[in-house]
Parts: structure tokens; C-alpha cells; sequence
């Protein structure tokens, strides 16, 4: 999947209506950083709050020279609400993180690169997509692994991390190889290699 992200605030809405509008963003986040495939943001403009959030949510984010992203919402005395405060410290870090959240400032394409916050940052092109087709490539390139594969090796980084200690993430990566095993795309994968020729995953 390929999500391309723009600017989220809570602007405009009534006072009783903001937790609950909240909460389902949260969620809505959550579902997505959950889907069992790799999920691949592009940033070519402006990632601004719930927009950063959103990309916080993806496994890789790619980014062009001309976008900006941040976590404004402490200029406007409040915190980010999607995830923000979770997902920016196990990607950049907790001290770098407090750093972007305390101040709210804007990070353009090269330094969210340098910094962790973004996979790669290419220089932006003449229609402005520069990172929407980076991600496309990216994508077409996942589409030649092995689906299963893919599900379970974001399954083993994924939950392997959240375990804790390597030994309990090791656990995870065993249950998660185990789940490769049986599958089709395994032993058509052995058979193409021998036969020097593509693979034909199909997802089984």
C-alpha cells in the first residue's frame, strides 16, 4: 500500500466533539500500521500534525527535498493525539523526539533523512511527485517478494520489537519463519531459482 500524506489540525470542530474525533484518527492510524502488508508513505509537500502521524503509522516513509513535516501541536497548546508522542521516539529517538514535540519545528526533506524520520529523501522533480514515484518503485519492487514472506517478516520486526528483550523477539521470529515453511512460494521459489528464471508467487 502507498499513502501519500497532507496536513492534519483539529481546526474548527466543537470542544465535545474533539476526543472522539481523536480517538477514531488514533485508530485509524493503528489499523493501518497494523495491515499485514508493507505499508510505504510518500511526503511532497507539507506533513504537518495528523499528517506526521499518519506517516509515523507506515513502515517506510520517503520523502522529496521540498517537504516539511512536524509536530506542531504545542503551538497550539496541546499534544499530538494520534500517535505522535509514541511513534517519533521509536523512530528518531526519545531525546530527538522530545526535542521535535517540545518545540513544534519544521524538519525539511534532508534533515528528516539524516535524522532517522524518513527511510530516503530524493530530490524533488518538476511535477512535484518526486516521492509519490519513488514510493510506486519501492512498491513494485515489494510486489516481486514473496507475499507471505513479506506478512511475516513484518510480523517478526514488528512484534519481535514490541517483545522486549532479543531473546522474547527471537521467540517471535521462530513462530514467524515457521509460518514460511509450508507455503508454495517456498518451494516455487527454490524450483525458479534452479531453473534460473522469475518467481511466480501467488500468495501461498
Amino acid at each position: 500500500a502507498v499513502v501519500s500524506t497532507q496536513s492534519g489540525h483539529y481546526a474548527g470542530i466543537k470542544e465535545e466533539d474533539v476526543p472522539g474525533m481523536v480517538k477514531r484518527f488514533r485508530l485509524m492510524i493503528q489499523d493501518m500500521a497494523e495491515l499485514p502488508m508493507p505499508v510505504v508513505c510518500a511526503i511532497d509537500g507539507v506533513a504537518m500534525g495528523g499528517g506526521l502521524e499518519m506517516a509515523l503509522g507506515a513502515d517506510i516513509r520517503i520523502c522529496s527535498t521540498t517537504a516539511r513535516m512536524a509536530l506542531t501541536e504545542t503551538k497550539l497548546a496541546i499534544i499530538p493525539g494520534g500517535g505522535g508522542t509514541q511513534r517519533l521516539p521509536r523512530v528518531v529517538g526519545v531525546s530527538r523526539a522530545k526535542e521535535l514535540i517540545f518545540t513544534g519545528r519544521n524538519v525539511e526533506g534532508a534533515e528528516a533523512e539524516r535524522i532517522g524520520l524518513v527511510n530516503t529523501c530524493v530530490s524533488q522533480n518538476e511535477t512535484g511527485d518526486a516521492a509519490f514515484q519513488k514510493a510506486l518503485e519501492l512498491a513494485a519492487l515489494l510486489q516481486e517478494r514473496g507475499p507471505v514472506a513479506l506478512r511475516m517478516a513484518k510480523k517478526a520486526i514488528t512484534e519481535g520489537f514490541e517483545a522486549g528483550p532479543v531473546r522474547a523477539g527471537l521467540d517471535v521470529e521462530h513462530e514467524s519463519y515457521m509460518g514460511v515453511i509450508p507455503t508454495q512460494d517456498r518451494i516455487e521459489a527454490l524450483i525458479a531459482f534452479k531453473e534460473k528464471r522469475p518467481p511466480k508467487f501467488r500468495g501461498q
